[in-house]
């Protein structure tokens, strides 16, 4: 069995932006003929945009993504005629356009997981005074497609869309003990490529959440991601191959102690999981 000690802690490389990617489109493209640089410069574009960056300029999108300013204009030029952009005169920027929100719309109402599991998630979620989401991985992070709360729980700012980090949540450390060992080797060469001075300390994290995977069914994130926020993570596969996701109950360290999260709130999160994959579609 592979053990991420044996990975070696790669040299930083502070002049690649962190777009999370392996190669750059120029190297995909030099190694695969049906790779269309131009496109994925275009969406690298998209994804620049953030909750916290909502409103970019051409400058500031060559800055993020590492791409030249001429190139930027070209490619904000072309996804604003296409209404993935929208351009605003006044401040000179641009921000995402609707032909983005109807993409994401069309995504999540292709989940059967998500439809299935929101009732399960919520009664979940008020029962314990926590919060229940489901996610899916994209790149180095998870993205939230889902999230209940009870009325009555202390919430963390967190929503539909939220990213939160692969290697120190529950919900990333349980999708990365439900892959196969040869995907999850791939994942952890990326998250020591991209953050190489914190790499023991993750290592270290990640190997221990997934013996507790191993041993309780769910993954455990105490403090890790956020000092005082607690969670537990369960992976779903569906039974019809589909994209792996994963769901966590998480909130508050004043509220999810160690001790509840391991003796209440992971067992009662994995038979949630059970339950969901039992009314999803098989091949």
């Amino acid at each position: 069995m592979l053990r991420f000690s044996d990975l070696p802690v790669p040299l930083k490389d502070s002049a690649a932006p962190d777009v999370g990617l392996l190669h750059d489109p120029d190297e995909e493209e030099a190694k695969d003929r049906q790779f269309v640089t131009a496109l994925a410069r275009g969406l690298e574009v998209l994804r620049a945009f953030t909750p916290h960056t909502p409103l970019l300029g051409n400058r500031e999108l060559a800055a993020s993504t590492g791409l030249p300013k001429p190139t930027i204009s070209r490619l904000t030029h072309t996804l604003t005629r296409l209404g993935y952009l929208k351009y605003s005169e006044r401040l000179g920027k641009y921000q995402l356009g609707t032909g983005v929100l109807s993409l994401g719309y069309a995504a999540l109402s292709s989940m059967n997981a998500r439809q299935m599991a929101r009732p399960l998630m919520q009664e979940m979620a008020d029962q314990v005074n926590a919060m229940v989401s489901l996610g899916t991985r994209d790149r180095l992070s998870m993205v939230y497609v889902e999230h209940c709360r009870s009325n009555s729980a202390v919430t963390v700012r967190l929503d539909v869309g939220s990213r939160i980090p692969l290697a120190t949540t529950a919900m990333g450390r349980a999708l990365l003990a439900a892959l196969p060992e040869l995907e999850q080797q791939v994942m952890m060469e990326r998250i020591a490529r991209q953050d190489p001075d914190q790499w023991p300390r993750l290592r270290a994290g990640i190997e221990q959440a997934l013996e507790e995977y191993r041993t309780h069914g769910f993954t455990l994130s105490v403090g890790e991601w956020t000092s005082d926020v607690n969670a537990v993570g369960v992976a779903l596969i569906p039974p019809d191959g589909g994209q792996i996701l994963a769901f966590n109950c998480g909130g508050p360290s004043s509220q999810l102690s160690r001790e509840r999260l391991m003796g209440e709130l992971g067992p009662r999160l994995v038979d949630l999981v059970r339950d969901v994959k039992a009314g999803l579609p098989r091949r």
